[in-house]
């Protein structure tokens, strides 16, 4: 997705060639320093061995020409803030000087505060506003682009902030995607920079549109700028990569104008996940330890349906003892598993695939050094060789069925490089369409992660008063321990966007704060406690107490079951403890 692609182009290692070593790396090396502030991001890194040593620039770092991180400021001069121009320093170029925040109160370019708190020597201190040298240029300019994205940042946790940021880096692309009610604002940033988007490069009008091609005529010209789209195409995740266009015949286009939306763009804004109706409360025991309950709906709908496609490859290989031939006349194999072959032996685009069918048919020369002990007594009674190739064909693996989308062929007659000793390639890819089940892995942008258990009918999910289902019940016991008070906070201000029919924008560090909140759902004539009587759908008899419900923008993760379910029926096991 977008968010995953660009905080992969800004990732910062201190591993590597003359770098550190992980296993010897100290705790020192990996904590949080006060000189990465606004250069490098305390909370993106990962999990597990590499935290601390694999790291991301902040949202406005830059690199000068002697491999220094540099951080911009805008320079105070007697409580008068110069905006024209910011000035980039590095973490020496900083000692001795007092930075303020960007979100101290400014009148007429002047700070109004009489004292203000300052960072400076790595110390913070309050001092007169006189005193002010430099002022940060943003409310973001310590995160990272991921982190800039969780709304109510300064709510959670830096735990769960972390786990936040790296899990939104995994969100699959959803068929229909949503952006959320609730965003921090660097949204529409983020999908600016993608790679699957396409940019208008001179003004002009739209005189045509299609699935595949958009057309615009600049002004004053008359051959047009013609743009091709990417549709159904694999990325290497496995996740689609396909292009919608948003403009129509007869707009005005300026140049720097999106024309089409990518995977997990919508509208021109990113969109990792949908808006659901959750609500915090446990349901018989069935989200204990972080799991999720689901209504139905999410899967009859195709909520979070996500297109998977995989490629298959098989290799045509020449050798001593022969060579591999491609053909669909494959010896003891039954017509019913060839029978979407075409005549050249590759599968036809558009075939719907299940276990056990042949994508690529593929004969190879048999050994004569071991012969069956039927072929020894036929060769013994009719002196008679028996057929010399045996079927080594591609063929379609357990759980792996679906539609073929696709088929490449690469070959050393259409003059492509292979490797010596082949001689062509076959690539099939193979589409899935993955509708959220029991086992899939859920995320909220908080941290608050876990695995769908049960998928109720949408009869029995709890309901408000108005008779709307729930869509997701979370349980309350994940939030106190955890402390991201941000997901809670979220909810309340998703309800009233939803009722206010508009979208709230949470800059971290400068957002909407706790009593403004309260404000919203006032005017939203909702409870200003953010809780709301639901009923038990089995039996229609309300709760015992109020229950917090509202919108929450919740993502569906790359790690889905289908991907790590492992059966095996017989094999190996160990003599005395008797497993496999």
């Amino acid at each position: 997705n977008p968010l995953a692609e660009i905080s992969n182009k800004r990732r910062i290692t201190s591993l590597g060639p003359r770098g550190l070593n992980r296993d010897t790396a100290q705790f020192e090396v990996r904590d949080v320093h006060p000189t990465h502030f606004g250069r490098i991001c305390p909370i993106e890194t990962p999990e597990g061995p590499n935290i601390g040593l694999i790291l991301n620039l902040a949202s406005f770092a830059q690199i000068d020409k002697y491999g220094f991180i540099q951080s911009p400021y805008f320079r105070v001069k007697n409580k008068v803030v110069d905006f024209t121009e910011p000035v980039y320093l590095t973490a020496i170029e900083e000692a001795g000087y007092a930075f303020a925040q960007s979100t101290v109160h400014i009148f007429n370019n002047t700070i109004t505060d009489e004292k203000v708190m300052v960072r400076r020597d790595n110390e913070y201190i309050e001092v007169k506003a006189e005193e002010v040298d430099f002022i940060g240029v943003s409310n973001r300019q310590m995160t990272s682009i991921a982190a800039s994205a969780i709304p109510f940042l300064e709510n959670d946790d830096a735990n769960r902030a972390l786990m936040g940021s790296n899990m939104q880096r995994q969100a699959v692309p959803v068929l229909f995607p949503e952006a959320p009610l609730v965003a921090t604002g660097v949204e529409a940033d983020i999908a600016k920079y993608s790679s699957t988007n396409i940019r208008a490069t001179r003004d002009g009008i739209v005189n045509y549109v299609d699935a595949d091609m958009i057309k615009i005529t600049p002004h004053g010209a008359t051959k047009s700028d013609i743009y091709h789209l990417r549709t159904f195409e694999r990325s290497n995740q496995g996740t689609l990569i396909h292009q919608v266009p948003i403009v129509k015949v007869g707009q005005e286009i300026k140049a720097g104008d999106l024309l089409v939306d990518g995977p997990s763009m919508k509208n021109g804004e990113m969109a990792l996940g949908k808006n659901v109706l959750v609500g915090f409360t446990t349901w018989h025991g069935y989200n204990y330890e972080d799991a999720v309950v689901l209504s139905e709906r999410l899967v009859k709908d195709d909520v979070y349906t996500s297109i998977y496609i995989e490629e298959q490859t098989i290799q045509f290989r020449h050798s001593k003892a022969g060579e591999d031939i491609l053909t669909s006349d494959i010896p003891n194999v039954s017509n019913y598993s060839k029978r979407f072959l075409g005549e050249d032996g590759i599968v036809r685009v558009g075939s719907e695939v299940s276990a056990g069918d042949i994508l690529v048919g593929r004969t190879s020369p048999k050994g004569e050094e071991n012969p069956t002990p039927e072929e020894k007594l036929m060769a013994a009674i009719f002196g008679q060789k028996t057929a010399s190739r045996k079927d080594t064909s591609l063929k379609v693996k357990h759980g792996h069925n679906g539609t073929v989308v696709a088929v490449e062929v690469l070959s050393r007659e259409f003059g492509d490089q292979l490797e010596d000793g082949i001689e062509k390639i076959v690539k099939v890819s193979i589409a899935q369409k993955r509708k959220i089940k029991v086992g899939d892995k859920m995320a909220g942008r908080h941290g608050n992660k876990g695995v769908v258990s049960i998928v109720l009918p949408v009869e029995e999910m709890p309901y408000l008063e108005d008779g709307t289902p729930l869509d997701i019940v979370l349980n309350p016991q994940g939030v106190p321990s955890r402390m991201n008070i941000g997901q809670v906070l979220e909810l309340h201000l998703g309800l009233a966007a939803k009722k206010l029919n508009t979208k709230f924008v949470t800059p971290i560090f400068d957002g909407i704060t706790h009593n403004q909140i309260k404000e919203i759902l006032e005017e939203a004539n909702l409870s200003a406690t953010g809780k709301t009587t639901v009923y038990d759908g089995q039996t229609g008899e309300p709760f015992d107490h109020p229950i917090s419900v509202g919108i929450m923008y919740y993502l569906k993760l790359y790690h889905m079951v289908d991907d790590k379910m492992h059966a095996r029926s017989v094999g190996p096991y160990s003599l005395i403890t008797q497993q496999p």
